[in-house]
């Protein structure tokens, strides 16, 4: 039987990564972008099933409904759940907070009637373009072979660079966009190479990676000068594209003419060439704010587009995987020494040293131990535990070797005159929280510098006689 905590993640549901950037926006932002229907629609696809459905209760009502009649739609039991959904659309700016009724924003409802009902002569969904007799445009499969093979560049040229790998580079926008975000760094001055964050971004799914990108980007909007509210209407017309056909370009403004720019990049849309006057949003894209897979080899999986596991891990610390996707091979390649290569197979060991380069690149025991429980062969799940507990044991200790001794600067305190001396020192020096280390049959302790003018101060008042 699910436990309440499961239910209420079912009612509720799990809350968008883009929401939280939406609500730290001010009102008068909001406002401007549910003007339009398509951006209505997005926001909407991108609320929990319990917040969809109090909008779509309010959203054919004309008067404002009192609270009390809208507490008599839920269980008592779920009253926690429903003042949560409400709070979360009342930050939204989609419910005005109100004490006594509530109501839609007057200008969501208006553009969310429109969406739904296709009224209005908006064309905030874009402007489709008849084909062009003379110039063939991509395919549903062309335009997804484009999307893999530009997004699979981003990920490959992450695991690859600074490794003595000559990975083909993605565009300088994109390069900025990664540092800027901390999924690459330079620490030793040598050129990007992975973080520790950057290898928790290969964990997350294709549409989760995705969406941390476009954050990103968007909170670099200011600092670029464009209009935000123009950027995320661009992005929520994507998310209501149609695959598989080509819109104008022509009313576009300069901000979403520099986006669209961008995005070309990101295997988000394509086109003929950077001057044409129509694109094509591909499937990443289209998937922008629904729950179908952004990429057409993935289901759930993460680098790569794994669709299930493809790693046997064995006691012996000998790696099988079962894989010809370089993407994969190389993220492999960060903590596994490889030996052999197959056409569909990868032989490897983990070792202690493959593990140490790991952690000096800034990859975790559990970051290491987490993707291999992700990608773990279906045969693998047969057993209990998953990995071998000798092997993720070993990967722990070899990360505890790095930090097993640490250096701190401070004060040695020796040549004490009795035990009683040492013993009323150390104890004043315990109760200021300064001791690093103390040896009571050599009568001396270690403290920190910070607490050493406070110790000397009471070892000089105590020598005086004023102790």
């Amino acid at each position: 039987m699910p436990s309440a905590t499961e239910q209420e993640t079912e009612i509720q549901g799990t809350s968008h990564a883009l929401l939280p950037f939406l609500k730290s926006q001010s009102q008068n932002t909001l406002t401007r972008l549910y003007k339009l229907p398509s951006s209505c629609l997005s926001v909407l696809r991108l609320l929990t099933p319990l917040e969809r459905q109090l909008v779509m209760s309010l959203l054919w009502l004309e008067a404002a409904v009192p609270i009390t009649t809208m507490a008599g739609w839920v269980f008592k039991a779920n009253k926690k759940l429903f003042d949560l959904a409400i709070q979360n659309l009342s930050e939204l700016h989609i419910v005005p907070s109100s004490s006594i009724k509530y109501q839609l924003n007057p200008t969501f409802k208006t553009g969310l009637r429109e969406a739904l009902t296709a009224g209005g002569e908006s064309s905030s969904f874009g402007v489709p373009t008849e084909p062009e007799p003379d110039k063939l445009a991509l395919d549903v499969h062309g335009l997804d072979s484009y999307a893999l093979e530009r997004w699979e560049t981003i990920l490959h040229y992450m695991v690859s660079s600074g490794r003595g790998y000559q990975p083909k580079p993605p565009a300088e926008g994109v390069k900025h966009l990664l540092q800027a975000s901390g999924l690459m760094d330079n620490p030793r001055g040598e050129g990007l190479q992975i973080s520790s964050r950057g290898f928790q971004f290969l964990l997350h799914t294709p549409h989760a990676q995705l969406w941390e990108l476009l954050i990103q980007y968007l909170c670099q909007a200011e600092e670029r000068k464009m209009d935000l509210v123009e950027i995320l209407s661009f992005l929520f017309m994507l998310s209501t594209a149609e695959l598989g056909k080509e819109y104008s370009a022509k009313n576009l403004t300069e901000t979403q003419k520099a986006l669209l720019h961008d995005l070309r990049d990101y295997g988000l849309l394509w086109q003929r060439k950077p001057s044409s006057r129509r694109f094509s949003p591909t499937r990443l894209a289209t998937t922008l704010t629904s729950s179908s897979p952004p990429l057409p080899s993935t289901t759930s999986g993460g680098a790569g587009g794994a669709s299930e596991g493809f790693i046997i891990l064995e006691t012996n610390y000998r790696v099988y995987a079962y894989t010809d996707n370089p993407l994969q091979t190389a993220v492999l390649n960060l903590f596994i020494h490889l030996k052999y290569r197959f056409p569909n197979l990868v032989v490897g060991s983990i070792t202690r040293d493959s593990v140490k380069k790991a952690l000096s690149n800034g990859i975790s025991a559990d970051q290491i131990i987490t993707y291999l429980t992700a990608h773990a062969h279906p045969q693998m799940h047969r057993q209990n535990p998953l990995l071998p507990v000798t092997v993720q044991d070993q990967i722990r200790l070899w990360e505890v070797e790095r930090t097993r001794v640490q250096s701190e600067n401070g004060f040695l305190y020796t040549a004490f005159a009795s035990q009683a001396d040492y013993d009323l020192v150390l104890n004043y020096a315990k109760e200021l929280g300064v001791v690093l280390w103390d040896n009571a049959m050599k009568r001396s302790f270690f403290g920190t510098l910070e607490g050493h003018a406070l110790v000397k101060q009471f070892i000089e008042r105590r020598s005086q006689g004023g102790g």
